[in-house]
């Protein structure tokens, strides 16, 4: 049999069509890293958002004050004891969190708003009083969450900035995650609306007790889902530019530029 009999070999169709076949190993690597980037990225957000916001015992801190005062003034009708008794667990609460040496940026803010609903309380004789201030902060809050996202400053990138290192580079340097913040702000904005657009109604016209109970009842709901639209977006946002890191690493070349320029002899060529 001669070289012409013989059969050629199989070619992949292609490398006979002139182009190079597709390294699928390669390719499954690299879609591999990208899924292992995106489930670090959300794990980091989700983490972040976690601290941003006080997590599940920072939530049940800021709701146990205000479940306290309506529970006692719904059995006796006593404004005063009610209130005293929803600043005493607020107080006790933050000294919970000094003895185990623990972040209390969260409960202070939450007895510091208690402390404004007792002196109210008090202040009025009113059931009403105790829930007054804090509905004016929410209603607030969320017109400020809207007009911020309205005017393109969101108020939640202002707010998680620093929480992811990145403190206000969104707005100059990452458009993808200054886009993720106008939305998850704009998102705040409208729920926060939404809720405050059914208890002041309650306030002027309802019962005290009946708004003490719709507010108990609309106090996490409304969070977790503006907590969930946040992660959404900045799930599929660009990751944060860490400019912490950032001028860390510049400041150690700057160190180190000082130190070689100290120990260089004088007349010795300098690399």
């Amino acid at each position: 049999m001669t070289p012409l009999d013989e059969t050629p070999p199989a070619q992949d169709p292609q490398s006979a069509a002139g182009g190079p076949a597709a390294p699928a190993p390669a390719a499954a690597g690299g879609r591999r890293h990208a899924r292992a980037a995106r489930s670090e990225q959300h794990e980091v957000t989700q983490a972040a958002l976690f601290d941003a916001f006080g997590g599940v015992r920072g939530t049940v801190e800021t709701m146990l004050p205000g479940l306290l005062f309506v529970m006692i003034y719904t059995v006796n009708r006593d404004v005063r004891l009610s209130a005293i008794a929803a600043g005493a667990v607020a107080v006790v609460l933050v000294v919970v969190r000094l003895l185990r040496k623990d972040t209390v940026k969260h409960a202070f803010s939450g007895v510091f708003g208690v402390g404004v609903g007792v002196a109210f309380a008090l202040f009025t004789g009113s059931a009403k009083g105790f829930y007054l201030p804090g509905m004016i902060y929410g209603a607030g809050l969320g017109l400020a969450f809207t007009l911020s996202a309205l005017v393109g400053f969101p108020l939640l990138g202002v707010i998680l900035g620093p929480v992811f290192r990145e403190n206000m580079s969104w707005r100059t340097r990452n458009p993808g995650r200054k886009k993720a913040y106008t939305k998850a702000s704009l998102a705040w904005g409208i729920i926060f609306l939404a809720k405050y657009a059914i208890l002041f109604p309650l306030y002027w016209w309802g019962d005290a007790t009946q708004l003490g109970w719709v507010l108990i009842a609309l106090k996490l709901p409304p969070m977790l889902l503006a907590v969930y639209f946040t992660w959404v977006f900045l799930a599929k946002a660009p990751p944060p530019i860490d400019v912490i890191a950032e001028y860390e690493a510049e400041e150690a070349e700057r160190k180190a530029a000082k130190a070689k320029a100290g120990t260089a002899r004088p007349g010795e060529p300098q690399d």
